[in-house]
């Protein structure tokens, strides 16, 4: 017998490009958000997982197509909610304990998906309120289900009693989560990005977030099977937690020089020989200082830019990056209706009268908004008024004190 007819035919590989529009027919804002997310094969990994594109900083689905022809069609489904789920959330990239990544994290962050795909998902999924997580409640976040796990390795409880047979996972990162099992996917392309690409990586999946949202919206097509809660934490993600609309209406109102502009009002077609007049529209010049010295985490200048794209939505404003110094070809004007992603242009140590001179000597400003951690001396006076944001932490415990209102934001 020839070799030709001792030989199996070839199967044809798996590709869950072709599949993603069936499996996601009943899903409008998975289905619009797996559109936007570049899926590859590989055999290098045992399941699936996500990983960062060091070059683009774009994030990437990569699955082993023999894993997922053998699934049934809801874990397929499942296995595609669950990957996406780290990305909407951040897992991968904005939200790490103080100790960095490790298999602990890996757990807490599986724990916290999982508890919306209870019954989705293959053999090695990690569930709450099962097996040897039986006593950890659902619907908790990745940084509870951290905690809870350090607390029980600590004590030999939870997860860790000794009842429960130990896995053989060696604890990647820093050594925690001995003898935990391995999570259900592929976690390792979290530790290769650097710094930097994690946060182009993280504003680029923001936007995508954000447009997946407004495709459903807009064609009213409904969130599938996204419960309520979920449905509202992930739009709170993508929402600026700044009124942008009452800081603005704040510097209007305060402002010794309000920028006044004139339309002709439309003419009453019932009353034709009656002088329209004008109608006046106040707008608020803003000045927006960024510290970018070396006390700010990235994680916090990503917080500053996510808001500022949330006020760019409303109007335009002159951004001025700052560390000691202002250096004046880094500044520029942030134009109305226009995203940008975060930028580190200098990174220096701290002096607020930097800003503030550059600021008053340029005149014409309504407004200040000064965007720090608040770790220097107390300024010289602003000749207009000023406002500070930071973080919650840093709102709290401020290094100087200060009659200007201190708005902490989230990070």
């Amino acid at each position: 017998m020839s070799d030709e007819t001792t030989q199996k035919p070839k199967v044809a590989e798996f590709d869950l490009d072709l599949h993603t529009y069936r499996l996601l027919q009943a899903e409008p804002f998975f289905s619009a958000l797996s559109r936007r997310i570049h899926k590859s094969s590989t055999t290098a990994i045992p399941t699936a997982g996500v990983k960062m594109n060091e070059g683009s900083g774009n994030f990437e689905m990569v699955y082993n197509p023999n894993f997922f022809a053998k699934l049934p069609d809801n874990q397929k489904l499942g296995v595609l909610m669950h990957e996406m789920y780290h990305i909407i959330f951040e897992h991968v990239t904005g939200r790490l304990p103080p100790e960095g990544m490790s298999k602990m994290w890996n757990i807490a962050t599986d724990l916290a998906i999982n508890s919306h795909l209870m019954n989705d998902l293959p053999e090695g999924g990690l569930f709450p309120t099962k097996g040897r997580f039986e006593s950890y409640p659902r619907g908790m976040s990745a940084e509870w289900y951290y905690s809870k796990l350090k607390q029980d390795q600590q004590n030999g409880e939870g997860a860790f009693d000794p009842k429960h047979k130990q896995g053989d996972g060696d604890g990647e990162g820093n050594g925690q989560g001995d003898g935990m099992p391995d999570s259900m996917d592929d976690h390792s392309g979290w530790h290769e990005a650097d710094q930097d690409t994690r946060q182009m990586a993280q504003e680029r999946m923001r936007q995508a977030v954000e447009d997946a949202v407004k495709e459903v919206q807009s064609k009213g097509n409904g969130w599938g099977n996204v419960s309520s809660g979920m449905r509202e934490r992930i739009i709170d993600m993508i929402t600026p937690k700044v009124d942008w609309r009452k800081v603005l209406r704040y510097f209007i109102k305060t402002s010794q020089r309000s920028n006044k502009r004139s339309t002709v009002r439309r003419v009453n077609p019932r009353y034709p020989y009656i002088h329209a007049g004008k109608k006046v529209n106040r707008t608020a010049k803003i000045a927006i200082s960024i510290d970018q010295s070396g006390s700010v985490s990235d994680a916090m200048l990503s917080a500053f830019f996510s808001e500022l794209n949330g006020l760019a939505q409303h109007c335009e404003f002159t951004v001025i990056p700052f560390d000691t110094r202002v250096d004046e070809t880094k500044v520029y004007v942030w134009k109305k209706g226009q995203r940008r992603q975060v930028e580190r242009v200098l990174c220096g140590g701290t002096c607020f009268n930097a800003p503030t001179e550059f600021v008053n000597k340029n005149g014409g400003f309504d407004g200040h908004i000064v965007l720090t951690d608040m770790e220097a001396p107390k300024p010289v006076p602003s000749k207009c008024q000023r406002i500070w944001f930071t973080t919650e932490d840093c709102a709290k415990n401020p290094y100087f004190q200060t009659n200007e209102k201190v708005i902490g934001i989230s990070t």
